[in-house]
């Protein structure tokens, strides 16, 4: 049996539909930031344990990209959002 996806534009949808594209990023570094700032923003990542936001691509769907809540021990999904909203927003 399939997990499913809630995608806010088609409903309870197989995970399968969908391709992950890797977490929410976090605000770029000021332009006159120091050097080990931007490596640790562009190479260093968090490994989280729980709730974590990424970005997701509703490829087998309707071909919208997602802000999906996953719970990176259990896998479980929580609110699915269109990522252009969050745009809008400021918030992605």
């Amino acid at each position: 049996m399939s997990s499913l996806v809630k995608c806010p534009h088609c409903g309870l949808r197989p995970r399968e539909e969908f391709t992950i594209r890797g977490e929410v990023p976090t605000p770029r570094p000021a332009a006159g930031a120091d050097e080990s700032v931007w490596f640790d923003h562009v190479y260093l990542r968090d490994n989280p344990r729980g709730q974590h936001r990424e970005y997701w691509h509703h490829s087998g769907g309707c071909r919208r990209w997602l802000v999906l809540d996953r719970n990176t021990v259990t896998h479980e999904t929580g609110d699915v959002v269109d990522a252009s909203t969050l745009k809008s927003e400021g918030r992605a």
